[in-house]
C-alpha cells in the first residue's frame, strides 16, 4: 500500500478549520488537496493558505474549477444541512466520495465504534451530529445486553462552540440525531435534545444518556459499556465516563410514562453520564463536541482510503 489520498473540506468555519489540522498532523494516509470556504477574510481559509493549502472563496463551485479538484478523492463537507444537498449531488457527479458532517442525513448514518465498517463503500456516509457521536456508542452498548425500549440523550455544549452552522441546524440535529439513536443504536424510540450552555468559564462538553430496557444483568451493561467508552477513547482521547453507570428500577406500583410512545413503562433505567474534552487541536479544550465529530470523520475517511488503496495494490 503506498500513496495518500488527497481530500478537500467544504467549510471554512471551526468544524472544518480543526478537520484539516487533524488531517495534517495526525493522518497517515490522507493529504489536504484543498480547503474551501465562501469568505476571504475567514480564519479558517487565511489559516489553510499559510499551511501551503490549495484554497478557494468561491464555495463549490470554485472548488470544481480548481485545477487540483481531479486528484481529491474525498470531500468532507462542514457547512449545513441545506446547503449538503447541493453540494452531494455535484461532489457525486464528479465521482467523489462524500463525508457529510452537517445533519443532512443523504447517505448512511456512520458512528465508527458500532456500524464504521459497514458504510465504506457508500458514495456518501453520514456522521450524525456530535451528540449522535458521543451517545449513540453508549446506546448501543446497553442495547447490546438488552433491547432498549426507548434511548434519550442531552447533549449540553458550550455557547462559544457552536458557531453559525450548528445554530442553523439546531432543528436537523434533533432530528437526526433522535432517527440515527434507532437506526444506528438500536433503540425502539429515540429522542436527542441539546443545550447551549451560555456558563462562563466555558464548559466542556457533557451528554446523559437514559435507556429504558427490560430487567437486565447490571454488570454485563456495566461491561458493555467500559468497553465501548474505551473504543470512542482510542480516537477521541477526551472521551469519559464522568461516573459510574446509574440503574433505577420502575416497578408496576410507579410506572414510567413515555408520551412519545403513549404507554407506561415499567422495567430498568439505565443513565450514563459522559464528557467530552477536546483536542485543543484548533479551538478550546472544552469544545469536544466539535473534536469528536472531527475525529469520527477522519477515522471513517482513514478507512475508505485504506481500503481504496488496498484494492488498488491488490
Amino acid at each position: 500500500m503506498s500513496g495518500k489520498t488527497k481530500v478537500a473540506i467544504i467549510g471554512s468555519g471551526n468544524i472544518g478549520t480543526d478537520l484539516m489540522i487533524k488531517i495534517m498532523r495526525l493522518s497517515k494516509v490522507l493529504e489536504m488537496g484543498a480547503f474551501v470556504g465562501i469568505d476571504p477574510n475567514s480564519d479558517g481559509l487565511k489559516r489553510a493558505e499559510r499551511m501551503g493549502v490549495p484554497i478557494t472563496a468561491g464555495g463549490i463551485d470554485g472548488l470544481v474549477a480548481m485545477p487540483e479538484f481531479k486528484d481529491i478523492g474525498i470531500v468532507f463537507d462542514a457547512t449545513s444541512a441545506g446547503a449538503h444537498k447541493k453540494h452531494s449531488e455535484i461532489l457525486l457527479a464528479h465521482g467523489k466520495r462524500v463525508i457529510d458532517l452537517t445533519p443532512a442525513a443523504i447517505g448512511p448514518y456512520t458512528i465508527p465504534p458500532v456500524n464504521g465498517d459497514a458504510n465504506l463503500d457508500a458514495l456518501n456516509v453520514n456522521m450524525v451530529t456530535c451528540g449522535g457521536q458521543a451517545t449513540i456508542p453508549m446506546v448501543a452498548a446497553v442495547n447490546r445486553v438488552t433491547p432498549v425500549h426507548y434511548g434519550e440523550i442531552v447533549a449540553s455544549i458550550a455557547s462559544k462552540s457552536a458557531g453559525p452552522g450548528t445554530r442553523a441546524n439546531i432543528d436537523e440535529f434533533t432530528e437526526t440525531t433522535s432517527e440515527a439513536i434507532m437506526a444506528v443504536g438500536g433503540a425502539r424510540r429515540g429522542k436527542a435534545i441539546i443545550v447551549l450552555n451560555p456558563a462562563e468559564p466555558p464548559l466542556i462538553m457533557r451528554d446523559t444518556v437514559y435507556c429504558l430496557t427490560d430487567d437486565a444483568d447490571q454488570d454485563a451493561i456495566r461491561q458493555s459499556v467500559a468497553e465501548m467508552a474505551a473504543e470512542v477513547q482510542s480516537y477521541v482521547p477526551g472521551y469519559r465516563l464522568k461516573q459510574d453507570v446509574q440503574f433505577e428500577r420502575i416497578g408496576d406500583n410507579a410506572p414510567l410514562r413515555i408520551p412519545e410512545m403513549d404507554e407506561s413503562f415499567t422495567g430498568l433505567k439505565v443513565t450514563i453520564f459522559i464528557e467530552v474534552e477536546g483536542a485543543a487541536h484548533y479551538l478550546p479544550a472544552y469544545a469536544g463536541n466539535l473534536d469528536i465529530m472531527t475525529s469520527a470523520a477522519l477515522k471513517t475517511a482513514e478507512k475508505i482510503a485504506m481500503r481504496s488503496l488496498e484494492r488498488t495494490d491488490a
